[in-house]
Protein backbone atom coordinates (compact mmCIF):
# COMPACT_ATOMS: atom_id res chain seq x y z
CA UNK A 1 0.00 0.00 0.00
CA UNK A 2 1.18 3.40 -1.07
CA UNK A 3 2.76 5.00 2.50
CA UNK A 4 1.66 8.29 1.25
CA UNK A 5 -1.83 7.80 1.39
CA UNK A 6 -1.30 7.74 5.56
CA UNK A 7 0.77 10.49 5.38
CA UNK A 8 -0.73 13.85 6.89
CA UNK A 9 0.38 16.28 4.87
CA UNK A 10 2.33 19.91 6.66
CA UNK A 11 -0.18 22.89 5.89
CA UNK A 12 1.20 25.51 4.07
CA UNK A 13 3.29 28.58 5.79
CA UNK A 14 1.15 31.89 4.54
CA UNK A 15 2.41 35.58 5.37
CA UNK A 16 -1.30 37.26 5.12
CA UNK A 17 -0.97 40.97 4.84
CA UNK A 18 -3.99 42.75 6.53
CA UNK A 19 -5.25 45.48 4.10
CA UNK A 20 -8.10 48.04 5.38
CA UNK A 21 -9.22 51.15 4.32
CA UNK A 22 -6.46 53.76 4.68
CA UNK A 23 -3.83 51.56 4.98
CA UNK A 24 -0.06 52.46 4.40
CA UNK A 25 0.90 50.88 0.93
CA UNK A 26 4.85 51.57 1.79
CA UNK A 27 4.39 49.50 5.12
CA UNK A 28 2.87 46.34 3.17
CA UNK A 29 4.65 46.79 -0.33
CA UNK A 30 8.26 47.11 1.08
CA UNK A 31 7.98 43.92 3.48
CA UNK A 32 5.82 42.09 1.20
CA UNK A 33 8.50 42.31 -1.77
CA UNK A 34 11.16 41.24 1.21
CA UNK A 35 9.71 38.17 2.02
CA UNK A 36 8.14 37.00 -1.34
CA UNK A 37 11.84 37.09 -2.39
CA UNK A 38 12.77 34.98 1.13
CA UNK A 39 10.48 32.62 -0.44
CA UNK A 40 11.86 32.33 -3.87
CA UNK A 41 15.11 32.05 -2.12
CA UNK A 42 13.37 28.73 -0.01
CA UNK A 43 11.97 27.09 -2.64
CA UNK A 44 8.39 28.70 -1.92
CA UNK A 45 8.90 28.23 1.73
CA UNK A 46 5.66 29.69 2.07
CA UNK A 47 2.70 31.97 0.65
CA UNK A 48 2.66 36.26 0.42
CA UNK A 49 -0.98 37.12 -0.05
CA UNK A 50 -2.89 40.07 0.75
CA UNK A 51 -5.85 39.73 2.17
CA UNK A 52 -9.34 41.50 3.91
CA UNK A 53 -11.41 40.82 6.73
CA UNK A 54 -13.85 41.58 3.86
CA UNK A 55 -12.91 39.05 1.51
CA UNK A 56 -11.38 39.78 -2.01
CA UNK A 57 -11.62 42.84 -3.97
CA UNK A 58 -9.85 46.28 -3.87
CA UNK A 59 -8.81 48.23 -0.80
CA UNK A 60 -8.17 52.08 -1.12
CA UNK A 61 -4.69 52.92 0.87
CA UNK A 62 -4.78 56.26 2.62
CA UNK A 63 -2.58 57.80 -0.30
CA UNK A 64 -4.86 59.36 -2.72
CA UNK A 65 -5.19 57.51 -5.92
CA UNK A 66 -3.56 54.27 -4.97
CA UNK A 67 -4.98 50.61 -4.24
CA UNK A 68 -3.91 46.93 -3.67
CA UNK A 69 -6.55 44.23 -4.34
CA UNK A 70 -7.02 42.18 -1.82
CA UNK A 71 -6.68 38.20 -3.35
CA UNK A 72 -8.11 36.40 0.26
CA UNK A 73 -10.29 36.77 2.97
CA UNK A 74 -7.86 37.01 5.72
CA UNK A 75 -7.80 33.30 8.01
CA UNK A 76 -6.30 33.42 11.65
CA UNK A 77 -6.15 29.87 11.52
CA UNK A 78 -3.63 30.01 8.53
CA UNK A 79 -0.16 29.14 10.23
CA UNK A 80 2.58 31.22 9.59
CA UNK A 81 2.51 35.16 9.38
CA UNK A 82 0.15 37.95 10.07
CA UNK A 83 1.14 41.20 8.73
CA UNK A 84 -0.80 44.47 10.01
CA UNK A 85 0.24 47.80 8.12
CA UNK A 86 0.00 51.21 9.87
CA UNK A 87 -1.94 54.31 7.75
CA UNK A 88 -1.37 57.05 6.02
CA UNK A 89 -2.34 60.61 6.02
CA UNK A 90 -2.14 63.69 8.09
CA UNK A 91 -1.90 63.43 11.98
CA UNK A 92 -4.03 66.35 12.35
CA UNK A 93 -7.09 68.07 11.12
CA UNK A 94 -10.89 68.80 11.49
CA UNK A 95 -13.60 65.94 11.87
CA UNK A 96 -14.49 65.86 8.59
CA UNK A 97 -10.38 64.57 7.72
CA UNK A 98 -9.33 61.15 7.47
CA UNK A 99 -6.14 61.13 9.96
CA UNK A 100 -4.26 58.73 11.02
CA UNK A 101 -5.44 58.67 14.74
CA UNK A 102 -8.94 58.42 12.87
CA UNK A 103 -7.87 55.64 10.28
CA UNK A 104 -6.29 53.24 13.01
CA UNK A 105 -9.31 53.78 15.26
CA UNK A 106 -11.76 52.88 12.55
CA UNK A 107 -9.71 49.87 11.93
CA UNK A 108 -9.26 48.96 15.49
CA UNK A 109 -13.18 48.90 16.61
CA UNK A 110 -13.33 47.30 12.62
CA UNK A 111 -14.38 43.61 11.31
CA UNK A 112 -10.48 42.75 11.41
CA UNK A 113 -9.72 42.76 15.11
CA UNK A 114 -11.94 39.97 16.02
CA UNK A 115 -10.14 38.38 13.65
CA UNK A 116 -6.65 38.96 14.73
CA UNK A 117 -7.54 38.07 17.97
CA UNK A 118 -7.90 34.42 17.05
CA UNK A 119 -4.49 34.83 15.05
CA UNK A 120 -2.69 35.89 18.34
CA UNK A 121 -4.21 32.47 20.12
CA UNK A 122 -3.35 30.28 17.18
CA UNK A 123 0.26 29.21 18.67
CA UNK A 124 1.58 28.50 15.10
CA UNK A 125 1.13 32.02 13.97
CA UNK A 126 3.67 35.21 14.11
CA UNK A 127 1.84 38.49 14.11
CA UNK A 128 4.20 41.31 12.50
CA UNK A 129 3.09 44.94 12.60
CA UNK A 130 4.48 47.68 10.76
CA UNK A 131 4.75 51.24 11.97
CA UNK A 132 1.54 52.31 13.34
CA UNK A 133 -0.23 48.41 12.70
CA UNK A 134 0.78 47.99 16.74
CA UNK A 135 -0.78 51.14 17.22
CA UNK A 136 -4.48 49.74 16.11
CA UNK A 137 -3.56 46.73 17.60
CA UNK A 138 -3.27 48.04 21.32
CA UNK A 139 -6.30 50.74 20.83
CA UNK A 140 -8.30 47.48 20.55
CA UNK A 141 -6.41 45.85 23.83
CA UNK A 142 -5.09 43.23 22.26
CA UNK A 143 -1.18 44.64 24.02
CA UNK A 144 -1.60 45.29 26.87
CA UNK A 145 1.32 43.90 28.81
CA UNK A 146 3.65 42.94 25.86
CA UNK A 147 6.27 45.13 24.16
CA UNK A 148 6.27 46.60 20.44
CA UNK A 149 7.14 49.92 19.26
CA UNK A 150 5.57 52.22 16.70
CA UNK A 151 6.51 55.24 14.68
CA UNK A 152 8.33 58.04 17.03
CA UNK A 153 5.03 59.90 17.18
CA UNK A 154 2.98 57.36 17.88
CA UNK A 155 5.33 55.60 20.84
CA UNK A 156 3.93 57.86 23.71
CA UNK A 157 0.21 56.56 22.38
CA UNK A 158 1.18 53.26 22.83
CA UNK A 159 2.56 53.45 25.96
CA UNK A 160 -0.50 54.91 26.85
CA UNK A 161 -2.43 52.07 25.60
CA UNK A 162 -0.78 49.60 28.33
CA UNK A 163 2.11 48.78 26.32
CA UNK A 164 5.87 48.38 26.93
CA UNK A 165 6.65 51.10 24.04
CA UNK A 166 10.49 50.59 22.91
CA UNK A 167 11.90 53.52 21.20
CA UNK A 168 13.79 50.17 18.79
CA UNK A 169 13.91 49.70 14.30
CA UNK A 170 12.51 46.15 15.20
CA UNK A 171 11.10 44.59 18.56
CA UNK A 172 10.72 40.99 19.30
CA UNK A 173 8.42 40.25 21.83
CA UNK A 174 7.98 36.36 20.78
CA UNK A 175 4.94 36.08 18.50
CA UNK A 176 4.96 39.75 18.41
CA UNK A 177 6.85 41.48 15.89
CA UNK A 178 6.79 45.20 15.53
CA UNK A 179 8.47 47.83 13.74
CA UNK A 180 9.35 51.71 13.61
CA UNK A 181 8.31 54.16 10.93
CA UNK A 182 7.50 53.30 7.83
CA UNK A 183 10.80 52.03 6.10
CA UNK A 184 11.27 49.93 9.34
CA UNK A 185 9.28 47.12 6.92
CA UNK A 186 12.09 46.30 5.28
CA UNK A 187 14.09 45.34 8.56
CA UNK A 188 11.21 43.92 10.33
CA UNK A 189 10.73 41.44 7.05
CA UNK A 190 14.66 40.48 6.57
CA UNK A 191 14.82 40.29 10.31
CA UNK A 192 11.75 37.77 10.22
CA UNK A 193 13.77 35.90 7.79
CA UNK A 194 16.85 35.41 9.40
CA UNK A 195 15.24 34.10 12.95
CA UNK A 196 12.72 32.01 11.36
CA UNK A 197 14.62 30.66 8.36
CA UNK A 198 18.68 31.59 8.79
CA UNK A 199 20.61 34.52 8.54
CA UNK A 200 21.57 32.92 4.54
CA UNK A 201 18.41 33.64 3.84
CA UNK A 202 18.06 37.43 4.60
CA UNK A 203 21.50 37.99 3.29
CA UNK A 204 20.46 36.59 -0.06
CA UNK A 205 17.62 38.73 0.12
CA UNK A 206 19.26 41.98 1.12
CA UNK A 207 21.99 41.37 -1.45
CA UNK A 208 19.29 41.20 -4.51
CA UNK A 209 17.93 44.45 -2.77
CA UNK A 210 21.45 46.02 -2.37
CA UNK A 211 20.12 47.31 1.16
CA UNK A 212 21.55 46.48 4.60
CA UNK A 213 19.43 46.56 7.92
CA UNK A 214 19.00 49.33 9.87
CA UNK A 215 19.28 50.29 13.54
CA UNK A 216 19.01 47.49 16.96
CA UNK A 217 16.79 45.01 17.44
CA UNK A 218 15.01 44.81 20.99
CA UNK A 219 14.41 41.01 21.81
CA UNK A 220 12.38 40.77 24.94
CA UNK A 221 13.56 37.74 27.45
CA UNK A 222 10.71 35.11 26.33
CA UNK A 223 11.43 35.70 22.22
CA UNK A 224 11.72 32.26 20.71
CA UNK A 225 11.72 31.03 17.28
CA UNK A 226 8.59 30.70 15.43
CA UNK A 227 8.22 28.59 12.28
CA UNK A 228 12.16 27.37 12.21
Amino acid sequence: MDESVHRKELPVLRAQFVLFDGFDPLDTIAPFEVLSAGSDFLGGKFAVELVSADGPGVVRSGVPGLTLTATAAFDPDAPGYVLVPGAAGPMEGDPDVETIPVLLSRFASGDAMPLLRRAFDNPDNTVVTICGGSLALAMAGLLEGRTATTHVLGVDLLDAAGVNAVRARVVDDGDLISGGGVTSGLDVALYVLERDFGSHAARAVEELFEYERRGTTWKSSHSVKGNS
